[in-house]
């Protein structure tokens, strides 16, 4: 199923015989720094069970770029108890979460992340009717901040020791796209 489209670039199902692309992506040293740790490559079994397991929530994505596949994005309605974790907990409409990374390194600095978010957000808006959507990258990855800074998502709050990475707890940024915005940033 393709989630969707915007020009080159296409948002679509997780399917079995994208397992092998996960394996490559997260073996490699250059997106390992960013995303799961140097110290943790995946192997088929560590795909299977992350990305394949039995999960209702999660909607797992292949990122294609002109018909090639050069990454992942997952999204996901925010649970009750991650309401109250990140203060939510009085906001009564629709939130959703997301992940992401461009496994294909030679893609990376190109502005690809910046279409894929906005892409994103105009589908999880108009599609699933989110009225927030929140991601939370580790503080030191400036990266991926601006990209989501340019997208127009904001900063909310600092989580200290929010996330394993490399053997040590990392601060994360909550970071929130908020629906009224849409128009501002021309999505």
């Amino acid at each position: 199923m393709i989630f969707c489209k915007d020009g080159e670039l296409t948002i679509r199902s997780l399917e079995r015989d994208d397992k092998h692309l996960i394996v490559k992506w997260l073996s490699d040293n250059q997106v390992l720094q960013y995303y799961e740790g140097r110290g943790n490559p995946h192997n088929e079994n560590m795909v299977e069970e992350k990305f394949y397991s039995e999960d209702i929530y999660e909607t797992r994505c292949i990122i294609e770029y002109f018909q090639t596949p050069i990454g992942y994005i997952q999204f996901y309605p925010i649970s009750e108890e991650d309401r109250e974790k990140y203060g939510y907990v009085t906001f009564q409409d629709t939130i959703f979460g997301t992940d992401q990374f461009i496994g294909e390194t030679k893609y990376w600095g190109q502005g690809i992340g910046k279409v894929l978010m906005e892409s994103m957000i105009n589908f999880l808006i108009t599609v699933k009717g989110a009225k927030k959507i929140i991601l939370d990258p580790q503080s030191w990855n400036q990266r991926a901040i601006k990209c989501y800074e340019k997208s127009g998502f904001i900063k909310v709050k600092l989580l200290p020791n929010h996330e394993l990475h490399e053997g040590e707890l990392k601060d994360c940024w909550l970071m929130e796209y908020d629906a009224k915005h849409m128009l501002r940033y021309n999505i």
